[in-house]
């Protein structure tokens, strides 16, 4: 059954409580900010609620949950626990995570979307879902991932699992995927895209490293022959994350044989998210092709 789609007027409850989103409605929302269910999806598209975050778009607030919600009605899931029951039960702090599914092509590659937030809240309407449905519309599966800002890198090591064990079910290639995200969920993209962190995280030695790691806007710093190529792009007006300091970074996994590729914008401060109208637009474009490259 198809019922009309949302539009900025739409408050945070109508969507919660959407029968296409039963279980999981609060997930799109940052769980861990006091958000009011009288808010419109307009008035929800701020950096008021979006901390650290800028260029904030209702219009793709208002596409994304509409995507999701057509996906949904049309009979695909579109949310996915990562863990068991019994694990939920046992810690029930791990009902507040869980993968939003944006579809690509039957057994192509997939993508993990991290939004940042600090490690504080998920900032996944800004930071991961416009990324992923651009990704699924490049042909790559691509899974935004909703994780305990105090469990972030256990969470991802477990949605990486997740995925490579249901690929035939998700109908992704297991063999190649890239990981990525903006400011914090940068940092979790770096870690987990490291070849001996990945391994320490997951006590797997069946998953392979990701082919590419997609970073904005953070600060991380160290390198490591194991880590994975990487594409960055920042803001060089950004307060948070010195442009500088992702520059330097690439430098040196440069000068190790690790391939990079390096964006910065004159005038963009911090978490710019798909930077549409600015001068970042279409840096996500540039990315799928790093990955792309990566692939081969």
């Amino acid at each position: 059954m198809h019922t009309h789609g949302f539009s900025e007027e739409s408050t945070v409850a109508q969507v919660i409580n959407d029968p296409a989103f039963t279980g999981f409605g609060r997930m799109l929302f940052p769980v861990d900010r006091n958000i009011s269910d009288d808010m419109t999806l307009g008035e929800i598209s701020s950096s008021d609620v979006y901390v650290w975050y800028s260029n904030i778009k209702a219009d793709k607030t208002v596409e994304v949950l509409n995507y999701l919600k057509e996906q949904s009605e049309s009979g695909n899931q579109v949310f996915y626990n990562i863990y068991t029951d019994e694990e939920i039960l046992a810690d029930s702090s791990k009902a507040d995570t869980g993968l939003f599914h944006f579809r690509g092509g039957p057994g192509s590659g997939f993508a993990v979307m991290n939004a940042g937030g600090g490690f504080m809240y998920v900032g996944a309407m800004h930071d991961s879902f416009p990324h992923a449905l651009e990704v699924s519309r490049e042909g790559y599966h691509a899974f935004a991932l909703i994780y305990r800002p105090d469990y972030a890198y256990e969470d991802l090591a477990q949605a990486i699992c997740f995925i490579h064990d249901n690929a035939e079910e998700l109908q992704v290639n297991p063999e190649h995927y890239s990981l990525w995200g903006g400011s914090a969920g940068a940092r979790m993209a770096v870690a987990l895209g490291n070849r001996d962190y990945l391994r320490g995280l997951t006590e797997r030695e069946d998953i392979p490293q990701a082919d590419a790691v997609v970073m904005q806007y953070t600060g991380y710093s160290s390198v490591s022959a194991s880590d994975a190529p990487a594409y960055a792009c920042v803001g060089k007006q950004d307060g948070i994350a010195d442009w500088r300091t992702m520059h330097d970074r690439l430098e040196n996994l440069d000068s190790l044989g690790i391939p990079t590729e390096f964006h910065s914008y004159e005038g963009l401060g911090h978490g710019f998210g798909l930077g549409t109208g600015t001068a970042a637009e279409g840096w996500i474009e540039d990315a799928v092709a790093f990955w792309e490259a990566q692939m081969e």
